[in-house]
């Protein structure tokens, strides 16, 4: 048969460069290869992707400020407090007053209607949409929600809304009682969200990289000292590090959420 070497005569090797051949065929065991330069046309190419490359994300400083779809919590919240804002600086003051104190948390309006006067006081900024409570809010609260959701942000603003107000205004309380405080400190104007805001950022630095989280513990924390130190508030003042202490101890449950809301690629 032609091509067929005669009996007791080896092959003579064929040239691996020859026209024809493929080299791979020379090679036992090695399977055929296909690059993408020789892929002809009409042929569906089954290689993998390229993956992407690593490098680092370029700067996003929009994903700071809230928006409807992503941080929708957030971004309700901004705009309900914007326009009572806009109430208490531009209403009639006899209104604003009155509207002020049906809504504080003192221990007079905690006795009679709890629930109101918690869920009211959470929708004022005391100071106005400038003050740093309120910027803190809007920095703060989106930063918070675009790592474990809207529900679970509300959560952790509620928790530290709640309990430091309670934590603070209870004593006034037992306090009136023992006759150490007069009767008017039951009606002392207690309303804002900046209790919330001080938890949110408790909660928020058990969440970011160390480099990040001790200097926002320590220039938050230093500014809450000072006030308190000043002693203008001291009330409010011992609020507002209590409700950092609440946030700061959601860590173990803010930092399970946030590993669930990233899956298991994110982990």
């Amino acid at each position: 048969m032609e091509g067929t070497a005669p009996p007791g005569e080896t092959a003579a090797p064929t040239p691996a460069g020859a026209p024809g051949v493929d080299p791979s065929a020379l090679l036992d065991g090695v399977p055929r290869q296909r690059s993408r330069a020789t892929v002809g046309p009409g042929v569906r190419e089954s290689l993998p992707a390229e993956p992407p490359r690593s490098g680092l994300r370029a700067p996003r400083p929009w994903r700071l400020l809230p928006t409807p779809t992503g941080t929708p919590f957030t971004f309700a919240y901004a705009v309900v407090l914007c326009a009572t804002s806009l109430i208490a600086a531009y209403a009639d003051p006899a209104l604003v007053h009155a509207l002020l104190q049906g809504s504080s948390t003192d221990v007079a309006h905690l006795v009679r209607t709890p629930e109101l006067v918690l869920i009211g006081s959470a929708l004022w900024v005391a100071g106005g949409v400038a003050s740093p409570f309120a910027i803190a809010f809007v920095l703060v609260l989106t930063a918070l929600e675009r790592r474990i959701g809207g529900l679970r942000t509300a959560g952790v603003f509620l928790l530290g809304h709640v309990l430091a107000t309670l934590a603070t205004e209870v004593p006034v309380g037992l306090a009136v009682l023992a006759g150490q405080l007069p009767d008017s400190s039951l009606h002392r104007l207690d309303y804002g969200v900046s209790f919330g805001v001080a938890a949110g950022t408790g909660a928020l630095a058990g969440l970011l990289r160390p480099w990040l989280r001790v200097p926002l513990l320590a220039g938050f924390g230093g500014m809450l000292l000072q006030d308190l130190i000043a002693f203008t508030d001291p009330m409010t003042n011992w609020g507002h590090l209590i409700a950092l202490a609440i946030g700061v101890a959601t860590w173990p449950l803010v930092r399970r959420w946030h590993a669930a809301r990233l899956g298991p690629a994110g982990r």
